[in-house]
């Protein structure tokens, strides 16, 4: 095989070798997407540990939490909030299922804010 060749299956292999990289960097790059909904909850299960946070415009998000899910004091998220709460939700959603980075009491910070 001559060089011309050689140089030319190398600079193929590169290519689609750049492509497939960059492809699957901004694959992961959107599954790390954080997201915010602010709102009530309307239902909490220990259990399963998920929530249901109905948003300003009707929408109901079932959010599910895990030992990584941060909360102001260092609670758990079914310890620290309850149905009817007002909160605010960080999460990132894989394959329709939304888990929670950070749970905020929006209740206290609106409380704080008007006083």
């Amino acid at each position: 095989m001559s060089f011309r060749s050689r140089f030319r299956i190398a600079l193929v292999a590169a290519i689609v070798a750049v492509l497939t990289f960059g492809a699957a960097q901004r694959i992961s790059a959107e599954e790390d997407v954080v997201h915010i909904v602010k709102g009530v909850v309307t239902h909490i299960d220990k259990d399963t540990k998920t929530m249901v946070v109905k948003a300003g415009d009707g929408t109901e998000h079932t959010i599910k939490w895990t030992d990584k899910t941060t909360v102001k004091g260092g609670k758990d998220v079914g310890d620290a909030f309850a149905e009817g709460s007002k909160v605010s939700v960080k999460y990132t959603e894989k394959a329709g299922e939304k888990t929670a980075v950070g749970v905020k009491d929006a209740g206290k910070a609106t409380a704080q804010a008007v006083q």
